[in-house]
């Protein structure tokens, strides 16, 4: 397959999405836009195993992995979906979306070890950032998926110097991004993480259920920034 060919399937897949987030916007259209947007990620993802990158040091030689990766998400995720009440949707929504984040998260970790020193700066820059917002939106929908599904409380949860605590996280964070921009290695990037998904945590433990809905949407937005940003990481944008 072309480059060229490539390109533009890729760009009806973005069509696609686009069109589905339109159908998603009302209740009449929304059967309809969920089938646009399957249809632009299958298109997607397909596309993948025709096209090879002459100039890709990695081709694809990992078929098998990446087949069983897809088996297992489809026997996961088709009876999850079948099975959800519409009560219980906004769980399932916050449980795809934090997967969806914690998977650009892996990439990215995984595209850096793969680079090494080769490492430009700017996909370092997009590398932390998608490890930071992915790991923000993995474990933080994972602690609203909790509390929707009832499996810990819905009152928030304060705890002593709890706003202190947040922002020494924050700052942690931030200053761990700078330490792997700055000196590279996998021991900052881990660290990274870690303190990325506690972030994550501390940030949504103070919501009470009543405002979880709105965390979700926040936490969405984030997925949609990491997998935008795990593009320029895999440098298909």
């Amino acid at each position: 397959m072309s480059r060229t060919l490539y390109d533009l399937i890729g760009l009806g897949a973005g069509v696609a999405f686009i069109l589905a987030l339109k159908g998603l916007s009302h209740p009449k259209t929304a059967r309809r836009g969920n089938l646009i947007g399957a249809f632009g990620a299958t298109l997607a993802t397909l596309v993948v195993f025709f096209y090879a990158n002459p100039g890709s040091s990695l081709p694809l030689n990992n078929l098998g992995w990446i087949l069983g990766a897809m088996v297992i998400g489809l026997a996961v995720g088709v009876p999850a979906a079948r099975k959800v009440e519409m009560t219980q949707m906004p769980q399932l929504v916050a449980l795809f979306n934090g997967v969806g984040g914690g998977a650009a998260a892996l990439v990215a970790i995984v595209e850096y070890l793969h680079l090494g020193a080769e490492a430009t700066t700017a996909e370092v820059i997009f590398t932390v950032f998608t490890v930071i917002v992915g790991c923000v939106s993995f474990s933080g929908s994972v602690i609203t998926f909790m509390k929707l599904q009832e499996l810990m409380t819905t009152r928030p949860v304060i705890f002593p110097a709890g706003r202190f605590i947040i922002a020494a996280t924050l700052v942690g964070v931030i200053g761990v991004g700078g330490w792997v921009v700055a000196a590279l290695g996998t021991t900052p990037l881990l660290i990274l993480a870690g303190l990325s998904l506690l972030f994550g945590v501390l940030f949504v433990l103070p919501v009470g259920g009543a405002d979880v809905p709105i965390v979700i949407s926040l936490l969405n937005a984030f997925t949609g920034l990491t997998v935008a940003a795990s593009g320029y990481v895999l440098d298909s944008v």
